[in-house]
């Protein structure tokens, strides 16, 4: 009986330490008052995009589109 009474002891004065640890943290909290807000980060104007890149992708959907035609190409006659 006198350990139940001790673990329970032990528990309670654990518990009651970390609730009056998460209250002082609370409070310091609302002492300091609200994060001040950062400053909006100015907008930077989107890149160009590369033409041998564009002319790049533009060859490699034809030559997919090619190859579809020619794989689905069905010969009649």
């Amino acid at each position: 009986m006198k350990e139940n009474d001790t673990n329970r002891k032990k528990i309670t004065a654990a518990l009651s330490a970390v609730a009056a640890y998460i209250k002082s943290g609370e409070e310091m909290a609302a002492m300091q008052g609200p994060p001040a807000e950062a400053p909006p980060a100015p907008e930077k104007p989107a890149p160009m995009p590369s033409l041998w890149g564009v002319g790049g992708r533009q060859d490699i959907m034809q030559m997919r589109n090619l190859m579809q035609m020619k794989a689905f190409h069905v010969k009649r006659g």
